[in-house]
C-alpha cells in the first residue's frame, strides 16, 4: 500500500514523500491519488520547512465547509457594539445597558468584563447614571422614565428599527388600523408596540390572521419585524392581502437588508449541503430565521453559540457543511468552529459570495453629543 508522509509546508503546497518519491502537490490533490489509502496529513500548518504535529486520517474523513458571504455582524450591529465600547471609554464603567445590546451572549459577556450592566428594566438604573438602548429600540415610555430619573441616554437603536416606529407612529396619526407581524415577545416588536399601542394588533402567524376582526371601515396597513423569516413573513402577508384585500404595505420593506441577504444566502447554499450550522445565540431571532430557512429547503441546520455547542455525531456521513452565522454573532466564533472541523475532519474550506454589503450606519446624535461634551470639559 502507498503510503504518504508528511515532510513540510511551503504554502500553497505540502511536500509528501510517496511510495519513497518525494514531490510537492496541493493539500487536495493527494487525496484523489490515494482514494480512500490511510495517510498522515498536517493540521498544526505552522511548520515550513520541518516536522509538524500529524494526525491519521483516511480520505473519507475530509470534509468540505461552505463559508457563506455575507454572515455575522450588520451595519447596526456595529454601530449599537461600537456605541457601548466609546460610552464605557467616555465614562468608565458601570454603564448600564438597557436590555441586551444585542442578542448574543458572547458579546453582551465580553462588555460585563468591561463594566457594562445590563438592566431589564429602566428603574435599575441609578438616578443620574449613563444609559444605553440595545439596537431593538425602546417604547417612548422608556424614555420618558428615564428623563425622569435624570438619566444620561444613548440611542443606539437600528436606524432600520427606527423606521419601523416611524412608520407606526405615521400609520397611527392617519387612523389606520396597524398590523405588526412579529413575536410578541421580542424586544423589538415590544418597542414598536409601544409607539401606538391602541392603533396596533400584532399578528404572529398564518393561523392568527383568522382570528383578526376589523371593522370594514377601517383603513389598515401592516408591518413587519425587521428579523422575520422571508418564508413566514411572505405567507403571513398573503394571507393578510387574502382576507383585508385593501390592506396597505409599508413604503419599503420593514425586513432589513443583513436579514434578506444571510437568508437569501442560505436559501442559495443549503440545497447543495448535507448540514448547516449558524452561529448565533438561542435568543437571536435572526439566527433562528436561518436554521428555519435551511430545513425549509430539506437540509438539517443547527444553532450553537460557539464550537463547543458542537455535537460530532451530527458529522455522521456528512461530506459538505454550509457554515453561516446571524447578524450579531461575531466573526471570531465562526473560525473557531472552521478550525476545529479543519483539524479534526481535514475539512477544506470554500468562500461563497452571495450578495454584496456597504451598509455603513453613522453613530447616533446623542453620543456625538456625549463625545463633544466630553471633549469640552477635558
Amino acid at each position: 500500500m502507498a503510503r504518504l508522509t508528511f515532510i513540510s509546508h511551503r504554502k500553497p503546497l505540502n511536500f509528501y514523500r510517496v511510495s519513497g518519491r518525494h514531490r510537492w502537490c496541493r493539500p487536495t490533490a493527494y487525496r484523489r491519488v490515494l482514494e480512500t489509502r490511510r495517510v498522515y496529513k498536517t493540521v498544526s500548518g505552522r511548520a515550513l520547512y520541518g516536522p509538524a504535529t500529524a494526525v491519521l486520517y483516511t480520505e473519507k474523513a475530509f470534509m468540505k465547509i461552505v463559508l457563506a458571504n455575507p454572515r455575522g455582524f450588520c451595519a447596526g450591529v456595529n454601530m449599537a457594539i461600537e456605541c457601548v465600547e466609546r460610552v464605557l471609554e467616555l465614562r468608565g464603567a458601570p454603564v448600564y445597558v438597557y436590555h441586551e445590546i444585542v442578542h448574543n451572549r458572547h458579546v453582551v459577556e465580553r462588555f460585563v468584563r468591561q463594566g457594562a450592566v445590563f438592566v431589564d428594566t429602566i428603574d435599575e438604573v441609578p438616578a443620574g447614571a449613563t444609559v444605553v438602548y440595545s439596537a431593538h429600540g425602546v417604547s417612548p415610555e422608556i424614555r420618558q422614565r428615564a428623563t425622569a430619573r435624570g438619566l444620561v441616554q444613548v440611542d443606539a437603536t437600528c436606524p432600520l428599527v427606527t423606521k419601523v416606529h416611524n412608520e407606526a407612529i405615521r400609520y397611527a396619526r392617519q387612523k389606520f388600523t396597524i398590523i405588526l407581524i412579529g413575536h410578541a415577545d421580542h424586544d423589538e416588536v415590544v418597542g414598536t408596540l409601544g409607539e401606538a399601542p391602541d392603533s396596533i394588533v400584532i399578528c404572529e402567524s398564518v393561523n392568527d390572521v383568522a382570528g383578526i376582526e376589523i371593522p370594514a371601515d377601517h383603513r389598515i396597513a401592516y408591518l413587519t419585524q425587521t428579523t422575520l423569516s422571508l418564508d413566514d413573513a411572505s405567507k403571513i402577508i398573503a394571507a393578510l392581502k387574502a382576507k383585508f384585500p385593501r390592506i396597505q404595505a409599508p413604503p419599503k420593506e420593514d425586513i432589513c437588508y443583513a436579514t434578506t441577504n444571510r437568508q437569501t444566502a442560505v436559501q442559495k447554499l443549503a440545497p447543495e449541503c448535507d448540514l448547516v450550522l449558524v452561529v448565533g445565540s438561542q435568543n437571536s431571532s435572526n439566527s433562528k430565521r436561518l436554521v428555519e430557512m435551511a430545513e425549509n429547503r430539506g437540509t438539517k441546520g443547527y444553532l450553537v453559540d460557539d464550537a463547543s455547542g458542537l455535537d460530532h455525531a451530527w458529522f455522521k456521513d456528512v461530506r459538505t457543511v454550509l457554515i453561516t452565522a446571524g447578524a450579531s454573532a461575531p466573526e471570531d466564533l465562526v473560525q473557531e468552529i472552521v478550525k476545529l472541523l479543519e483539524e479534526r475532519y481535514g475539512a477544506t474550506v470554500e468562500h461563497r459570495h452571495v450578495t454584496d454589503e456597504d451598509m455603513h450606519f453613522e453613530l447616533p446624535l446623542s453620543l456625538r453629543k456625549l463625545e463633544e461634551h466630553h471633549a469640552a470639559i477635558t
